[in-house]
Parts: C-alpha cells; structure tokens; sequence
C-alpha cells in the first residue's frame, strides 16, 4: 500500500461529496419548498440509496465506461440521501416565529429561505453532510471493481492471495481516515449548534472541502503527455508482471515513457483500449479470450487451416483496428482441477474421469464462469462432457483459492498458469476431449499506437518466445505467495533474459 493509493482514495470521496452537497442540497430546499415535489424528491435518493453500490457502478458503467468518472458518478448518487433528507428536515425545524417574523419584513419566499432559515438549518444540514462523506471512504472501496484505483484494490489483493497484512493495512487505512473525517467534522458540527448556525459557518466546511479538493487533483486527474503509452494495472498477478515488463523493457530500450494507471479487469480493460475515447494503448491478452469474450465468437468460427491466434487477429483489426503481436510463449488456458481431498479419494487424471463421479462433487468457480460472455464458461463445457455435478457454487474470484483450500467446493476452474493453483493444493486435470482452446498470451495494440510510437512493436517483441507455463507459474508464485513485489519479479526474469542491464 502506498500514499498514493491513500490519496487517490481521499480524491474520489471529496470529488464525490462536492457533487452530491452541490446536486443534494438544492434538492432538499426544493423538497421544503414545494410539499407535493417532496415525496418524489425523497423517494427517488431512497431508491438510489436501495441499489447495492457494486450493481449501481456496474450500470453507469455501462453508460460512462470504466475508470473515476463512473466512481465519483456512483458515489455522488449513493450520497443523495442524507444530504436531501437533512436540508429539507433542517428548514423545516427552523422557530417558526423566526419564519413569521422574516415574512412579517416583507422578505420574498427565496430570500426567506436561503438568507435566513438556511443559515439556521445548518447544524442539520451538515449532519447529513458529514453522514453522506463518512459512508463515501467505505463505499469508494468498490472503484477497484470498475478501474477507479484506490485502497479497495489492497484489500482485494490481499483477500485473493489470503495476506492479513495485506487487508487490514486496507482495512486499517480507511478506518484512520473514517475516524478521524468524522471527529474533525463531529467538532465543528458541535461548535455549529452552539452558536446556532449563521451564514459565516457555512463557509468554513466549504472552503475546506475545496482546498483539499484541488491539493489531491494531481491523484485524480492525469493526462497523458505526448510519448507516453498508457496501460491499466491488472486485477490479477500475471496481467501486472507482464505491464509491469512492458514498462521496463520499454522505458530501457526506447526514449518512451510508460505510465501504467489504476487496477482494471480483462474485460473492462478491453473495452477501455476500443474506440475513439480510448483511455490505454495496450494491454496483454489472450487469443482465446479476445475470441470468445472480446469477439463474442467460437472456435469453431474459425476457417478451416486458420488458428485461433490467426482468426482472431484478422477479426480484431476488422472489427477494431487492434493487432496482437507474435507470442510470448505460455499459454494460460482455462483448466479444470480437483482439491486435494478430491485427487486423494478418487484419483482423478483427465476432464473424463469426472463423469462417472460428478453426482458425489460441488463445482465452484467466480462469478465470471457462471456467465454467457463467451463460449467457454461453466453450462457449455459441462454440456460438452456429459457432467451433472451435485451442486454448483458462485463466489468471488478473490475468495476462490481460500474457498477451495477450506473444502467448500470439490471441483474448480483454474487458469493453467496461475501460481496459486500450487499453494491451495489443487491437481489441474487433463482437457482429454479438447473442449478449452489456447489462450496464448500476446501484447494487444492499437493500430494507432504503433503509428504513435514507431518501433514499439519490435521492442515488445523481444519477449516473443520467451516466457512458458513453466516461468509464469514460478513469476506468480512468487508474487503471490513469496510476497515479492510485481516490479522485482518483472525485473529479475528481464534480467535472467538478458533484455535488462542488471
């Protein structure tokens, strides 16, 4: 964990609640001041409020694609509620002699409202405040989820790879900045009521929320400087120790610098690399995914004589001008692997050998191989084999090994070359009857960005070859288990190469 991490966190909460008290408080004065707009106002921020916060990311990225701008989006809705529901119950608790008095001079409505009862409804008015800013830090944790960065992606990785340390330096980091939000706002709440409000107290919060605001832009905003390649991190160890390789292979062997940005999926990944408002230039992917999942085709679509890689490739520059450049060398197919109480009881080999005991067995994979993105996920391939297991589990993928390690699931979906299949005990099975296809791990680009950065694809391609299921397994391990850093590892295996001045 670093401060950066910390920082970017603390950027999205107050980006975040600027938005809602500049959307929430004008909200609530219309909900006190037009009693039959009231109970739409409140219903819809109830509803928002409804919506788990991961399923209301998930839709306005859709809309917004992933990244901060969805992020600061969904917590600015989620933070509506107390915001809304304080302003209208703080103008209605104000003396209503204060109010008759404020008609009797003759003021208008508007001014009523926002010169007078405002000022006074405020201690309630930023209860809601401080309520709406509390519950963003803890909320801002799903950005990871969505490529927004932040402390969420130390506690993921740390629940992946089952790291104590690792979650409660998370854990611990969003309690500190919770607490002491809280007492630092609960003080001047308290010192508000006593001396009743007032237009002066207003300004005070304000002007703190936007001095810290513009002092973490730096953390929130960046645009990319003319010679730099963009990249997302990975949410997984092999998709960052190969970013990570891209960055020091090419920041020795070209004048290009190389910024890599915040923790993102494959599939999100691949969706923020498409298009005019692209946000990365490469990334490492897979034939086999870009075919099943990016394209939404089947092996078999491919021409008789055509490989997947070839396929795919012709499809992807068609479709969306990308290229994937030559092999690097392992291929981290889906695989299917029994736990080791599993192996030990009926000596599984192959895919097949299943069959016979499925009905005594409980699958269990993430949420992602359950899905109908791609042809090869959890209904098609027991379909190929003939395989009714007794139960089917879903769990978070960062959950998975920790799952199988404590028995809760029998049979799993691994990739062949993550490290972690090694630590949690698994036996990975033989596809005996071919239903996976290769997932050969190369660079996917943008045509553009070759034009961008002449002699890049020649630079990256000095790792053709050169990495098998063998090293990747060890690299992950590593990184996984050893608790070694991605940047070491990377470095180390560069090095070993002779691609790296040591």
């Amino acid at each position: 964990m670093t401060w950066a991490l910390v920082l970017e966190h603390l950027f999205m909460v107050l980006a975040a609640s600027i938005l809602s008290i500049t959307l929430g408080l004008p909200l609530g004065i219309l909900a006190y001041l037009f009693p039959k707009a009231r109970a739409v106002i409140l219903r819809v921020v109830d509803v928002l409020q409804t919506i788990p916060a991961l399923a209301l990311l998930g839709m306005i990225m859709v809309v917004l694609d992933p990244g901060k701008v969805t992020v600061v989006t969904g917590i600015t809705l989620y933070s509506l509620l107390p915001i809304v529901r304080n302003t209208c119950l703080g103008l209605q608790e104000v003396d209503p002699g204060v109010k008759e008095a404020a008609r009797g001079m003759g003021m208008s409505k508007a001014y009523r409202t926002l010169l007078v009862e405002f000022p006074l409804a405020f201690p309630t008015v930023f209860t809601g405040i401080r309520i709406a800013v509390v519950n963003a830090i803890g909320t801002a944790v799903f950005a990871a989820f969505v490529g927004g960065g932040g402390l969420g992606s130390v506690i993921n990785r740390g629940i992946r790879v089952q790291d104590m340390t690792l979650i409660l330096s998370g854990t611990g980091a969003l309690m500190v900045i919770s607490v002491a939000l809280d007492l630092l706002m609960g003080w001047f709440e308290r010192d508000t009521r006593k001396r009743g409000g007032g237009a002066r107290s207003m300004w005070v919060p304000v002007a703190a929320i936007l001095l810290a605001f513009v002092l973490l832009l730096p953390y929130g905003l960046r645009s990319a400087n003319e010679g730099e390649l963009l990249l997302y991190d990975g949410d997984y160890s092999e998709t960052q120790i190969m970013h990570h390789m891209i960055k020091l292979l090419v920041e020795d062997h070209t004048d290009y610098a190389v910024t890599i940005q915040d923790q993102m999926s494959q599939v999100n990944n691949f969706k923020a690399l498409i298009g005019d408002g692209h946000s990365c230039d490469l990334m490492i992917s897979y034939d086999g995914t870009l075919l099943t999942t990016f394209l939404q085709l089947d092996p078999t679509d491919a021409p008789e004589g055509d490989s997947i890689y070839d396929f795919a490739n012709q499809v992807a520059g068609e479709r969306h001008q990308l290229r994937m450049l030559e092999k690097l060398g392992f291929d981290n197919t889906y695989a299917i692997a029994v736990t080791g109480k599993t192996a030990e009881a009926y000596g599984p080999k192959t895919v097949s050998d299943l069959i016979p005991i499925a009905g005594n067995l409980v699958f269990g994979a993430e949420h992602e191989f359950f899905t109908q993105e791609g042809s090869m996920k959890y209904g098609p391939f027991t379909a190929f084999y003939g395989l009714k297991f007794k139960d089917s589990l879903s769990v978070d993928v960062s959950l998975k090994y920790a799952a199988a390690e404590k028995g809760s699931f029998d049979v799993t979906e691994v990739y062949a070359t993550d490290g972690l299949n090694r630590k949690a005990g698994l036996t990975v099975l033989e596809d005996d009857l071919g239903f996976f296809p290769e997932y050969n791990g190369a660079f996917l680009l943008r045509e553009d960005t070759l034009r961008r950065f002449p002699g890049l694809d020649e630079t990256l391609n000095l790792l053709a070859g050169q990495i098998s299921n063998e090293d990747m397994v060890e690299m992950t391990y590593q990184v996984d288990v050893e608790k070694r850093t991605v940047d070491d590892v990377a470095q180390a295996f560069l090095v070993e190469r002779g691609l790296l001045a040591s």
